[in-house]
């Protein structure tokens, strides 16, 4: 890299946001924080802000950003506090901005980062409701304004890496048949609750939930691996991100979570990419490449390893599962509505609201409901999104009461 890249990073106080952070701290002649953004967490943000010196840290809301003002008077820190969606989305578009980091999770990331899209940005996504929620619109955007997207999710970085040269470009139509690949290989741990006695999931609690085996990962996102769905939304970001279809992509079961996803050729061989569980080995792979960079990370000790298993996905284990491949196959308005009560149903679950067994109950009926037609324009999708988490949580109060 001939010049240090200028950095905008969504979700900073998130664990994907801190960990860029611990990569760009350990490579601070590649890279430099140009801006910082988090929801509410003003504590969190303004000890960020003083170790690294952005410029501008945005948060969601005006009062979070008067906290992070108040946080930071009678400090030597000079960064600009703002607050708003739309500061957000400036600040991916600003022309000092090389890279921009989406790792806000949920529906909220994604009008900042199709913003970073619009304007060209080399764009590291780690929100993957974007494409999700978006994905022919996003594809077609990153295409049009020659933007780079590169993966984030450490199941799609190591598709990525385990690719040919020829299909690392999302600015391209690529054709996996074309180019010797015949399947995707999406591994998943299977989360906490793979060998539950699958009759006692009802009773699963928050904190089981939230208790992954191998990731350290936010709540939501925990208890998305807990019911598998998280692996449904990134079988429907594979689809996008690698121009295929369903009927090309495989879900493995792998506790270890040692190998991170797999490609298959067609002459018999498979490409695996193998490491420590660590999302530091797949931020700095995005931010550095086409080079390589130090992440932090201790390569395998491969004498440690005592056990290297694989299975089938269990769909009534996992139904969330299986809701989303179906849901995939079913189009646009299927996956953003899917998204979306999902995320409803996730944050009630958290809450102690309803039940883990009713997380997919809800998303279920939820698709059933959905009367959407042809979902294509941003509007249509916002829309979408919007009647889907109106139904959602009219679902939610009918289990509260």
């Amino acid at each position: 890299m001939s010049q240090q890249q200028q950095l905008v990073i969504l979700g900073a106080t998130g664990s994907i946001g801190l960990s860029t952070l611990d990569v760009v701290a350990r490579n601070k002649t590649l890279f430099n924080v140009f801006a910082l953004t988090a929801g509410n967490n003003a504590k969190k943000m303004a000890e960020l802000c003083i170790e690294h010196e952005p410029l501008y840290a945005v948060m969601a809301t005006q009062s979070a950003a008067e906290q992070l003002s108040s946080y930071l008077n009678n400090t030597p820190c000079q960064t600009l506090v703002m607050h708003s969606q739309q500061a957000m989305s400036d600040l991916c578009a600003h022309p000092d901005v090389d890279t921009v980091m989406s790792a806000i999770v949920g529906a909220a990331g994604l009008l900042p980062t199709l913003s970073a899209v619009e304007a060209g940005k080399k764009v590291l996504l780690a929100n993957k409701e974007s494409l999700v929620m978006s994905g022919q619109l996003f594809i077609d955007k990153v295409k049009q304004h020659k933007a780079t997207l590169l993966p984030i999710d450490s199941e799609h970085n190591a598709i990525f890496q385990c690719l040919p040269h020829s299909l690392q470009n999302a600015n391209a139509d690529q054709n996996l048949q074309k180019n010797g690949v015949s399947k995707l290989l999406l591994t998943g741990s299977g989360g906490p609750f793979l060998t539950r006695d699958i009759n006692t999931l009802k009773a699963v609690t928050v904190s089981e939930a939230v208790a992954h085996p191998n990731w350290s990962m936010g709540q939501k996102i925990s208890v998305d691996s807990a019911t598998m769905m998280n692996k449904g939304l990134e079988f429907i970001e594979a689809k996008w991100l690698f121009n295929c279809d369903t009927r090309d992509i495989d879900v493995v079961i792998h506790p270890q979570s040692i190998i991170h996803s797999m490609v298959q050729y067609h002459d018999g061989s498979i490409l695996a990419q193998m490491g420590n569980p660590d999302m530091r080995t797949p931020i700095a792979h995005a931010l550095a490449y086409p080079e390589r960079i130090d992440a932090g990370v201790k390569p395998l000790n491969f004498s440690d390893l005592c056990d290297f298993s694989f299975t089938k996905p269990d769909f009534d284990r996992y139904p969330n599962l299986q809701l989303a491949i179906n849901a995939c196959s079913a189009g646009q308005g299927a996956t953003t509505t899917v998204n979306a009560a999902n995320e409803i149903a996730v944050a009630a679950f958290l809450k102690g609201q309803i039940g883990f067994t009713d997380i997919y109950k809800i998303n279920a009926q939820t698709l059933d409901d959905a009367t959407f037609t042809n979902v294509q324009s941003l509007e249509d999708i916002l829309e979408c999104d919007k009647l889907a988490r109106e139904r959602a949580a009219q679902l939610v109060t009918k289990v509260i009461h």
